[in-house]
């Protein structure tokens, strides 16, 4: 009987045909999962601190309790809701936030695109110790600045009433207090918004200024019809920033300062479902305006979000 042997390279290539085969599925599942597996820690954080927590605020939102842990938590169903909606002090503070968010935005996006596009001018180390001026009260830890500013609004004594010569209390009128935290958190908000603008500027090619100086354009036509409108994308990002943190970026100043007064006068949204948690021990009520504070600001945000899309594919 004779055996017949297979050369050794037929061998190897007969043994290698099952590896060569499961290559493409392998890199096919190697493109698929590595971006997720990047992803991984990002996802988990975000689940862990944010989805998770308003996975349980929805729930707490349905139930009464008093924050005790030996009471007992009673459902509820959505009489949480029916009661927030029904209060004076609700849409009071809603009311409160929108005034606060529009008082805001000369010092989130008016002024910031003035003073950069007046930067433009300063050169050398003189720009330098201008940006430095204008971002460092953004540094400035609120607490410490509402006590600044306390000192500085204090009645007939403060530095503020002797410059105006009046005795007026800032802090504890009603008329006055939701403007002097519109005003402090609007100076430590200025720098961050032109830190923004400068961002928005430097993205800008000059061979549009120069197009435009050679077609004889002048330096105001420049900024009016090129400079402004390629700056939309980053104004519209200011104004969700605005719009998005204004109430919690405000609640030290709140807390430290007036605490929600004089007669409500300073108490926003989301000072108000702190009020209601750990003032009034209402779990409950604070929970549901929490989750409705959630809806409403992500219904604006995607509203704001969907125009700045309009707005930059406009100018692309």
């Amino acid at each position: 009987m004779f055996v017949v042997e297979a050369p050794p390279a037929e061998l190897e290539a007969v043994a290698a045909e099952p590896v060569r085969s499961c290559r493409p599925i392998l890199t096919r599942v190697g493109r698929f999962t590595v971006p997720y597996l990047y992803l991984a820690p990002a996802l988990v954080l975000l689940v862990v601190w944010t989805y998770r927590p308003l996975v349980q605020a929805f729930e707490l939102s349905t139930y009464s309790w008093n924050l005790l842990p030996t009471a007992p938590m009673k459902p509820v169903g959505t009489a949480n809701y029916e009661r927030l909606v029904q209060l004076p002090a609700f849409t009071d503070s809603i009311w409160r936030t929108v005034v606060l968010i529009v008082g805001l935005l000369p010092f989130t996006v008016v002024l910031p695109v003035l003073i950069a596009l007046a930067s433009r001018r300063v050169h050398g180390r003189a720009r330098t110790v201008y940006q430095a001026f204008i971002f460092a009260p953004f540094l400035v830890a609120p607490v410490a600045a509402a006590a600044v500013w306390r000192w500085l609004l204090a009645p007939k004594a403060g530095v503020v009433d002797q410059a105006l010569g009046s005795d007026r209390n800032w802090v504890y009128e009603a008329s006055s207090a939701p403007w002097v935290i519109i005003v402090i958190t609007g100076w430590q908000l200025l720098g961050f918004a032109v830190l923004v603008v400068w961002a928005g500027l430097a993205g800008i090619s000059g061979d549009y200024d120069e197009a435009a100086r050679v077609d004889g354009a002048s330096a105001g036509q420049i900024r009016r019809w090129i400079t402004l409108p390629m700056l939309s994308p980053t104004v519209a990002f200011l104004v969700l920033t605005t719009v998005l943190l204004t109430p919690t970026l405000t609640f030290p100043l709140i807390d430290t300062m007036t605490q929600g007064g004089p007669a409500q006068a300073t108490t926003n949204i989301y000072y108000l479902l702190w009020d209601y948690a750990f003032h009034s021990f209402d779990a409950g009520l604070s929970a549901a305006a929490g989750v409705l504070l959630f809806l409403g600001f992500g219904v604006v945000a995607g509203a704001l979000v969907w125009v700045s899309e309009k707005v930059a594919f406009h100018d692309d």
